[in-house]
């Protein structure tokens, strides 16, 4: 019998489906994103090492090759709100010349990218990266999702991520002034491309926004498709009840906080990403297992307006969540995202000609 929706311990979600007696699998859409569930809450992906180990899982796409210059990630604290701070991690540019920089906006969990940022981000050849993760969370850290600890599970919600991003950005862009501009492109995975709309116009020379594994739906939306794909509309009106109710924010269900499934119920995604003025480059795996693929058909459908050179989207054949490939047996799994860093790679040898022209090539 499938279990319908009650109050929980403090507990966080775990990875793929909730690890909580009574959490309803379909809740594993928002309860593991890509970070969480297929970086670092539980196997890391087997990313190839160096520019060479990328180009020969690309069919075809060219990467530049050269030394690796920039040091490896140093963690670094950033202003938040009210005296908060937020961890991140950084990364000079691999290999000179300095075309860009990339800032990221990890997925759910409460695990840090520390331990795989090296390998995760390889494919950043020339690009300066800037990791920003959730309040609360230690960029070393692989605490599973179902062990978040109480205090992260309690403040956990869009609207606190939101405003702790933005403070942390405003710092980073004052940190910035005097230095030579280069494009910056905003990179949301999974959960995280839900803040991108709001948190781009914190970003100065901001060339485009980069969803992985994110259907570009309202989160509200896109969950009520996966209950349906998981027949489990039940609870998910069984939680929209409990969302609409009188309950204070800080009760725990399905491994969440009321105040985060309220900010999640009436997030605003898919109208502020179409009206944006920024190009959109967006990529999903066909074998998602969170993310329903009629999720990012009916984005796509709503974006169609948009020009060709301002919003571009590629779905990888057989690819999961977190943009990992199947193949036969034996054989190293192929890694969707580096795909993602030769794209971008390619685009800023030549930016003037958009976002979204590797794509079209």
């Amino acid at each position: 019998m499938r279990p319908t929706v009650h109050p929980q311990p403090l507990r966080a979600p775990a990875c793929a489906v909730p690890v909580l007696p009574k959490a309803s699998p379909v809740l594993a859409f928002f309860a593991s994103a890509a970070l969480a569930m297929a970086l670092v809450g539980c196997t890391a992906p087997r990313v190839p090492e160096g520019a060479a180990a990328v180009q020969a899982d690309l069919q075809g796409l060219a990467v530049e090759q050269g030394p690796a210059q920039g040091a490896g990630f140093i963690q670094r604290a950033m202003p938040g709100v009210g005296g908060a701070v937020l961890q991140t991690l950084q990364r000079a540019e691999r290999t000179a010349p300095l075309r860009y920089r990339v800032i990221v906006i990890p997925g759910s969990g409460c695990a840090g990218m520390g331990p795989i940022a090296d390998r995760y981000f390889a494919g950043l050849l020339h690009a300066q990266v800037l990791v920003l993760h959730k309040p609360g969370v230690d960029p070393q850290s692989q605490t599973k999702p179902a062990d978040c600890p109480h205090p992260f599970v309690l403040q956990d919600r869009h609207s606190t991520w939101f405003a702790q991003a933005r403070a942390a950005l405003r710092a980073d862009a004052r940190q910035r002034e005097g230095q030579a501009a280069v494009p910056q492109l905003l990179v949301g995975i999974s959960e995280g491309a839900e803040l991108l709309p709001a948190l781009a116009p914190e970003v100065p020379h901001l060339a485009g926004l980069v969803l992985i594994g994110a259907s570009g739906l309202d989160p509200q939306e896109a969950g009520t498709l996966q209950a349906r794909r998981m027949d489990a509309e039940g609870d998910w009106t069984s939680l929209g009840q409990l969302v609409a109710g009188a309950p204070h924010d800080s009760v725990v269900v399905q491994g969440r906080t009321l105040g985060y499934w309220r900010d999640l119920w009436h997030w605003p995604v898919a109208q502020p990403l179409i009206d944006s003025p920024w190009p959109v480059l967006q990529v999903w795996g066909a074998e998602d297992a969170l993310v329903p693929a009629q999720a990012y058909e009916r984005f796509a459908k709503r974006a169609a307006p948009r020009s060709p050179a301002g919003w571009c989207v590629r779905r990888l054949p057989g690819a999961d969540h977190g943009l990992q490939q199947r193949v036969a047996d034996g054989e190293h799994p192929a890694d969707g995202v580096q795909r993602v860093w030769a794209w971008l790679e390619q685009w800023a040898r030549a930016p003037q000609g958009g976002l979204c022209a590797p794509l079209q090539r």
